[in-house]
């Protein structure tokens, strides 16, 4: 029994020192990775205040970098590099702009404190509290990005204002032609958010906090920031949109014009007025809760939303405004660094007119999907253009212009050149014709029997009422009578300088020629057969200037045919209007005058005529040359005629059309 109680001590004790074994090896074990925490956790700190400070200097020397390179803020408040024209029309109402405005410099100490509160609370209610970066708003812009399935830096940018005038100003690098970029293309990739943009744009921000200070800063963002329609700063933004200066604009306008910032091209007002008032209400939104604004000028101003100013509202005169830039030299307006005032003829209430006519004929008198085309030229006596419309979309910019830019077969509405050289040569509008058919031989190309319209013919008739019938052979008589080179020559007088004819069919009018051009012909008959040169430029200056580097010089004294020829011929077409085939045109108690045009083939359609107040020239038909179906010019030409002239003279004087009867015998 003593021996296996030994034994069992002996196993006992054994397990004991096994254990206390144990236990100090792992006392031994808890001391080495305490020393080893230790000295980790020591190397870290040692390379991370060693990296943070090598961070620091970097940081300091970049921020010092561009310190240094940045130039006065006042150099930095326009960005174009090419000047804008202002167009107004002839009551002083700016209408229309090209090129990239600029309304100005003004400092940020100056303009309206609800734009400078609407700016901040749109783009950085923490402006005056922060160094030029938002770590708190770069990181909610990132998680909102991701969250919305778009990579981290694309949408939201979370970019204080000063970071945005970081990027306006392209960190710093300036635009060089010989880059192999355009000027769009540089300024695309300038607005490029990458990680590595992003980092620059810190030392950056730093720099301009240092070297300008907030006034200064968003002095720069105010005059650089671009607000669609062409505008570069809120000063030409405000003047283009509204009329008036950022000196003077309500929380409304304010408030749109801040919203602009985030995306022009979705919130112009120009463009969409219902995102415009939306985008709008969420910055006056943001305003009364940051407490730039009262409960009650909040609702004011959602209530009473911003007004486009008369000019912009129109939304009229583009195609005219169009016209002007390429009649004049292009060191005066696309190449000029300068900003114009251009004074115009155009009166923006018969642009509109022009404009609601055409809209409604092809509303209700033209079928669905019709690709047909129409312009009008309105224009006084004198060659001044009151209006015109190149397209069925009046409200186009840029745009193939066919009243200045088609040249376009005239028809009938050529003639009254013939008859006109006819009345020259002696003939009277009493004197008879035979309207038959008829045959002419023509060297090098054999028999020529031109055919009236509808192959109809009405034996003996006066040169009045050849004229108001729109007679084919008698035109085509009384030019191979009156010889083809006197018939070149009147409308040459007449102002048609486009190529002409050579051949008997130039009766007929076989020539091409522009709407612009035809009109102010008709205008020469108007005018007493004083030749009548269009135009649109009244005077031309520079922005800020009393004195005009250009006035249009006086009219033209050059007469295309007598007097006598030329009252003639507008009783003759007067007759076109009220018993002829434009009697669609008819104006009712109003004297009207004109003739209607249809080519061979009815692939254009005109009709031009006048009043005692404006002459007005209407042509219609495809692009591509596809023929009309079933449109004469006494037809839609017409219609659309009227329905301009009914809206121009609308409380206008009823003034009847001079007449030959009051000539002296």
């Amino acid at each position: 029994m003593a021996v296996k109680q030994t034994a069992k001590s002996g196993r006992s004790g054994g397990s004991r020192k096994v254990a206390r074994g144990k236990g100090k090896r792992s006392q031994r074990k808890l001391p080495g990775l305490w020393m080893f925490g230790r000295r980790t956790m020591a190397l870290l700190w040692s390379v991370g205040w060693r990296t943070v400070l090598i961070c620091l200097v970097i940081l300091v020397a970049w921020t010092s970098f561009y310190y240094f390179r940045l130039p006065p803020s006042e150099t930095l408040l326009e960005a174009r590099s090419r000047g804008s024209a202002t167009l107004h029309d002839k009551n002083g109402v700016a209408f229309a702009w090209r090129g990239s405005q600029f309304g100005g410099e003004i400092s940020s100490r100056d303009v309206s404190p609800f734009l400078k509160n609407a700016v901040i609370a749109a783009e950085d209610k923490r402006y005056y509290r922060h160094f030029g970066v938002s770590p708190r708003g770069i990181i909610s812009a990132i998680l909102i990005n991701l969250r919305e399935g778009r990579g981290p830096f694309q949408g939201h940018g979370g970019s204080t204002i000063t970071q945005q005038v970081a990027k306006l100003l392209c960190l710093g690098r300036q635009y060089n032609p010989d880059s192999g970029m355009s000027e769009a293309q540089f300024e695309r990739d300038c607005r490029r958010t990458t990680l590595w943009r992003k980092f620059r744009e810190i030392p950056f921000s730093f720099a301009l906090e240092i070297k300008y200070g907030k006034e200064e800063i968003l002095t720069i963002y105010l005059n650089r920031a671009y607000l669609g329609a062409g505008a570069t700063g809120f000063e030409a933004a405000s003047q283009r949109y509204f009329g008036v200066s950022i000196r003077e604009v309500s929380p409304a306008e304010s408030a749109m014009l801040a919203g602009l910032l985030a995306a022009p091209s979705i919130y112009a007002p120009t463009r969409n007025m219902a995102n415009a008032v939306a985008r709008a209400n969420l910055i006056i939104g943001l305003m009364e809760n940051q407490g730039y604004l009262s409960v009650s000028e909040a609702e004011e101003a959602r209530a009473r939303h911003a007004q486009l100013s008369t000019g912009t509202a129109a939304r009229a005169g583009s195609y005219f405004a169009d016209w002007i830039m390429e009649t004049v030299p292009d060191f005066l307006s696309t190449d000029t660094k300068e900003d114009m005032i251009m004074r115009t003829t155009l009166d923006l209430q018969i642009q509109k007119s022009v404009d609601d006519a055409l809209e409604h004929v092809f509303a209700t008198k033209v079928k669905a999907g019709s690709r047909a085309e129409a312009a009008i030229v309105v224009m006084s006596a004198d060659g001044a253009v009151r209006a015109m419309t190149g397209g069925r979309n009046p409200r186009a910019t840029g745009q193939f212009n066919r009243a200045t830019q088609a040249l376009r077969q005239t028809g009938s509405a050529f003639k009254p050149f013939v008859f006109a050289t006819a009345l020259e040569s002696g003939i009277n509008p009493s004197d008879t014709f035979l309207d038959a058919p008829v045959s002419f031989q023509v060297p090098g190309s054999g028999t020529w029997r031109p055919k009236n319209y509808k192959n109809e013919y009405d034996g003996l008739i006066t040169l009045t009422e050849a004229l108001a019938k729109s007679s084919n052979v008698i035109a085509a008589g009384l030019s191979e009578t009156v010889g083809r080179e006197r018939v070149h020559q009147t409308a040459r007088n007449f102002g048609i300088d486009s190529a002409l004819a050579k051949g008997p069919a130039i009766a007929l009018g076989a020539s091409e020629s522009t709407l612009v051009e035809m009109t102010a012909a008709y205008a020469t008959i108007m005018n007493g057969g004083n030749r009548t040169v269009p135009f649109g430029l009244v005077d031309l200056r520079l922005k800020g200037d009393s004195k005009p580097l250009f006035t249009r010089l006086a009219r033209s004294s050059e007469r295309a045919v007598s007097r006598r020829t030329a009252l003639l011929l507008t009783d003759m077409l007067r007759h076109v209007v009220e018993d002829g085939t434009g009697q669609r045109a008819s104006l009712g108690a109003r004297q009207a005058a004109g003739k209607t045009g249809t080519t061979q083939g009815a692939r254009d359609a005109w009709f031009i005529g006048f009043t005692a107040d404006y002459v007005t020239g209407v042509w219609m038909g495809y692009d591509d040359n596809t023929p009309l179906t079933g449109v004469t010019g006494g037809g839609l030409p017409a219609e659309i005629w009227k329905e301009a002239m009914l809206r121009i003279h609308d409380g206008v004087e009823l003034r009847p059309l001079p007449s030959a009867a009051t000539i002296r015998q």
